[in-house]
């Protein structure tokens, strides 16, 4: 008992805080809170009460029936034998024109060419194809997570700049003001440090509240009351396809089984049914027609029998809905082909940008050495007096820059690594936590 309870504290404050996440765990639980995820049940519900309704045919089916009715002429015995009885001294009356009946009509079906089977299949080939096409909209819950994750990764960087930023400003500045007791510096140079100082302070500032809005929305996707930090996600990247996971072919299969499965239910409908029936009424006229042309009490009359049923009907249409089924196969057969050939686009594309951006940061590394080597050198310079403070605070500019453009195109290139794990469709979801 007292595991139970430590076990579910310890999930309520899990649920209610995430100090610190991962991409893979955003993504779990975004998938597994989004409401959309609802429909997968409700579309489980729908299609049982279809099966429900489905199985029911294999019921008795029993009407009940009344009616009462005034007939213009009844059956009639010929006039010859109608006079030989009077002379027999036998008055016929014959069958009232007013006649009615109350009864019910029983139907077991024992055969009915697989008509309810076929359409059993294709409600549960629905249903499959409907969580199919949920779960392509929840797939793309990922990128949404994506977008949010790396956004809040790139502010994190620059905060973390930003603070490296005013920690040297403020440096250069306490230099400045020491020089000024001196009588070396002016104090107009200590103002303009401190000016970009608390300019650098609004940065903060404006940044943190950028985050915190990334990550209120995060939350809202992960179902937990805040996020305090992510962690930073690694850099490989598998170049081995897997484009045949998407959720978008699932749905595209199933689509195609949808349609073969709505053909044999077609052909199903072309085969005659066996049943047996019953049928039982209590009125006037009986099946004793020569008792009821004496007599016009009502009785209770009833037959038993075996029926086989074949409607042609469907002969008219079919040939014309099997075409149209061929044409749904062909149109799916083609969207499978667009999906394919954007997909592999859109994967040339990432793969571009991927390669661009290491490229580049080969490049950054070596601008930012070079660039903290020419800001070093000018607060020397400043210190010696030989340049002003507007040159050393465009050279602590220039390397911040080049800081910044680092971090940028080393987040651009981790986000276009987890795009083309989107496109290609690899998992970066364990599969046992998949809802």
């Amino acid at each position: 008992m007292k595991h139970s309870l430590l076990l579910s504290f310890a999930l309520l404050c899990a649920t209610a805080c995430l100090a610190q996440v991962s991409l893979e765990t955003c993504q779990r639980q975004a998938q597994h809170n989004f409401p959309l995820i609802k429909r997968r049940a409700l579309y489980a519900q729908s299609t049982a009460f279809t099966i429900a309704n489905l199985k029911k045919g294999w019921l008795p089916q029993v009407q009940a029936t009344a009616q009462a009715t005034m007939q213009n002429r009844v059956a009639e015995l010929p006039s010859e034998l109608n006079g030989m009885l009077t002379a027999m001294g036998r008055d016929l009356r014959g069958l009232a024109k007013e006649q009615y009946r109350v009864g019910v009509d029983v139907n077991q079906m024992l055969w009915d060419g697989g008509r309810i089977g076929a359409q059993r299949q294709v409600a549960l080939l629905q249903q499959q194809a409907n969580e199919a096409q949920t779960d392509v909209s929840l797939y793309q819950v990922r990128q949404r997570v994506n977008d949010l994750y790396f956004g809040i990764l790139l502010i994190d960087e620059r905060l973390q700049l930003n603070t490296d930023l005013q920690t040297l400003l403020l440096s250069n500045e306490n230099k400045l003001a020491a020089l000024q007791k001196q009588g070396v510096a002016l104090q107009s140079d200590v103002d303009q440090l401190r000016a970009e100082r608390l300019t650098a302070m609004q940065t903060t500032s404006e940044l943190q509240h950028t985050r915190q809005a990334l990550c209120q929305m995060l939350a809202l996707f992960c179902n937990v009351d805040r996020i305090d930090s992510i962690e930073k996600p690694t850099s490989t990247d598998n170049q081995e396809t897997a484009e045949d996971v998407r959720p978008e072919l699932k749905v595209i299969d199933l689509q195609l089984r949808l349609v073969a499965s709505q053909q044999r239910a077609l052909h199903s409908s072309l085969l005659p049914t066996l049943s047996i029936f019953g049928q039982a009424y209590y009125g006037y006229p009986g099946f004793d027609m020569f008792k009821d042309m004496n007599s016009r009490s009502p009785s209770f009359n009833a037959i038993a029998g075996v029926r086989l049923a074949w409607s042609i009907g469907n002969l008219y249409t079919h040939r014309n809905n099997m075409q149209r089924l061929k044409v749904s196969l062909a149109e799916i057969e083609n969207a499978r082909e667009l999906f394919l050939f954007n997909n592999r686009l859109e994967t040339i594309k990432q793969q571009a940008a991927i390669e661009s951006k290491r490229q580049i940061l080969n490049s950054d590394n070596e601008i930012v050495v070079l660039r903290q080597n020419v800001r070093r050198a000018a607060e020397a310079k400043l210190a010696n007096g030989i340049i002003d403070t507007n040159s050393l605070l465009q050279e602590i500019t220039r390397e911040n820059n080049a800081k910044i453009n680092r971090s940028t195109h080393e987040v651009e290139m981790l986000q276009g690594i987890y795009n083309l794990k989107f496109i290609r469709g690899e998992p970066t979801i364990p599969k046992q936590a998949t809802p």
